[in-house]
């Protein structure tokens, strides 16, 4: 995909002599204006039983509007009421998911009590309907969407025509449910490990991604249960508590690379057409899950 390609697609061109460079060096060498703070309050960050005294931090951004708000709003009633402190990670399925929340939620007696206030939300909230030109759309191939692109804000999604969605990269966060018309209240979370499953696009709500900790997760033993549940509650993990970014005291600073700024262009490009020095044969093109919008620590 040349440079001039991506322009007709509302990217930016980038600098020949930038498209030598390794994505993570261009991302390395962007510009502090380049980068966009990630406001505390789109933060939730989960605190796992520590590993031989280790902490064990996963940190989680919320989507933005207009996707899944309905199930974003819910995310934020269950932490700030604690909902999730002291339950458990269930869910560990080889190059899929890792999910968690009330391991006794099949069982009316023994579920712990949602909240009140939790939306019920349709299943028409999974798509947006496409009120207006789509912004920052890529000109690379998908096998599940005429188009695919990064919004402005930095997230992917795919389009047909008439409406766009969030999708499952490695790394999203989504809603587990029971089967239609449910949609799941939020209560029940899990994230991709593993090769994007874009089947699941408009199947079921993405409401975030890891953004730092994801090792803890991917490194948790598999259950050897159906679909990767642990069979027993002791091969469980803990769940210390899940807060919003507010609640958490010397929370770290996040950032991401802006999709409007030179800098995310020609990362865009290296990404699509590798040319560093270890690479033989550029692709031409990228899986839009292979272009994961980066975000750092502020330094």
């Amino acid at each position: 995909m040349s440079a001039r390609a991506l322009l007709a697609f509302g990217v930016l061109c980038a600098a020949p002599v930038l498209a030598q460079q390794a994505p993570s060096e261009i991302v390395a060498r962007s510009t502090g204006e380049e980068w966009v703070a990630i406001a505390p309050s789109d933060l939730l960050v989960m605190e796992l039983k520590p590993l031989v005294g280790k902490p064990r931090r996963v940190v989680i951004q919320l989507m933005p509007a207009p996707f899944s708000q309905g199930w974003v709003g819910n995310l934020r009633t269950l932490a700030a009421a604690h909902w999730w402190d002291g339950l458990s990670i269930n869910r560990v399925q080889e190059n899929y998911v890792v999910q968690w929340g009330d391991a006794a939620s099949d069982d009316k007696k023994k579920a712990k009590a949602l909240p009140a206030g939790l939306e019920t939300v349709p299943a028409s909230a999974y798509v947006v309907p496409v009120v207006a030109p789509l912004k920052g759309v890529l000109a690379i191939r998908d096998a599940y969407a005429s188009q695919v692109g990064i919004t402005p804000d930095g997230w992917p999604f795919a389009s047909d025509g008439k409406s766009y969605w969030p999708v499952h990269c490695f790394g999203a966060v989504g809603v587990g449910r029971d089967f239609p018309p449910d949609t799941g209240s939020g209560a029940e979370l899990y994230v991709v490990d593993g090769h994007a499953p874009r089947h699941l696009d408009r199947n079921l709500g993405v409401v975030g991604r890891v953004i730092e900790g994801q090792e803890h997760l991917s490194s948790l033993p598999r259950g050897t249960g159906a679909l990767g549940f642990y069979e027993k509650a002791a091969e469980r993990v803990g769940i210390v508590s899940i807060r919003l970014g507010t609640e958490v005291k010397a929370l770290p600073a996040y950032e991401y690379l802006s999709p409007a700024s030179p800098g995310f262009t020609a990362y865009v490009e290296a990404r699509l057409n590798r040319k560093d020095p270890f690479f033989v044969t550029p692709a031409g093109g990228a899986d839009l899950c292979n272009v994961p919008v980066p975000v750092r620590r502020v330094k």
